[in-house]
């Protein structure tokens, strides 16, 4: 069993699948791959409008085709806007994994908000727990890493995309993930898929490679467990602590490096 909490399946609703015949052949491709139960996680940021309604309608339509084959919920792929966070504050149930108190964010892959720090404080004053997706494909965050451990020690978690282990998304995409994945600083994988080709929904591959690397206990924590937990909305059996941020400071007398953006 594999769950995947973070993937653009429904037709017609953002850049995902264009329409519901390639919904069905991703839902198949699932299915193949060993995945039990998928959330559809459509954009919620300047460019593409969230409509609950909507969306549970195409999971509705998409259900039928698949039967009980495959079980599938509904969320979003929140970006930390203005708009959005106000929006939260008075219909939290509207955005999360399967409604739920899971909430994945979104940054761009080459910025994140000034007030982020903030705005991730004040979800949780919420009562939810913000998922930080893809985090393997911000610049910033590569170049600043003790960011994203401030935001687990925050209360945080991490999700990568499958594909980017495997190397899709570039050689320096790939070594990041490996990094983090022996440092103990992520919480789940999941597909981030867009369609049934470049971008296509499967894990069974990438959960392999982490039974390689970290072996089958941690595997099965962050293709199954975790998913599972977040798709249902409990604590997280899988959950490291973290190490103090301070003590990974620099040492007096050795060189700091600076980086501007």
């Amino acid at each position: 069993m594999m769950v995947d909490i973070h993937c653009h399946i429904l037709a017609g609703l953002d850049d995902g699948a264009s329409s519901l015949e390639e919904s069905v052949e991703m839902a198949e491709m699932a299915i193949a791959d060993g995945i039990t139960h998928v959330v559809a996680t459509p954009h919620s940021n300047g460019e593409y409008q969230f409509d609950p309604q909507r969306v549970r309608e195409r999971r509705d339509e998409l259900q039928d085709r698949v039967g009980n084959r495959l079980t599938l919920a509904t969320g979003c792929d929140f970006h930390l806007s203005y708009e959005n966070v106000q929006d939260i504050k008075t219909n939290i149930a509207k955005y999360t994994l399967n409604q739920k108190n899971y909430l994945l964010v979104e940054f761009a892959d080459f910025a994140i908000p000034p007030s982020a720090d903030d705005t991730l404080h004040q979800l949780h004053l919420l009562g939810l727990s913000p998922v930080i997706t893809h985090p393997e494909r911000n610049r910033l965050l590569r170049a600043q890493p003790d960011r994203l451990r401030r935001w687990l020690h925050q209360g945080c978690y991490v999700q990568i995309t499958a594909q980017s282990l495997l190397g899709k998304w570039g050689k320096g995409t790939q070594k990041q993930v490996e990094e983090w994945l022996d440092e103990d600083i992520v919480h789940f994988f999941a597909s981030d898929a867009h369609n049934a080709t470049t971008r296509p929904l499967k894990l069974a591959e990438a959960r392999e490679v982490v039974v390689q690397r970290r072996g089958e206990s941690i595997a099965k924590a962050l293709f199954e467990e975790n998913p599972l937990a977040a798709f249902e909305g409990r604590a997280l059996p899988y959950e490291p602590q973290q190490p103090d941020i301070a003590a990974r400071a620099p040492r007096a007398g050795r060189r700091k490096r600076f980086i501007f953006f």
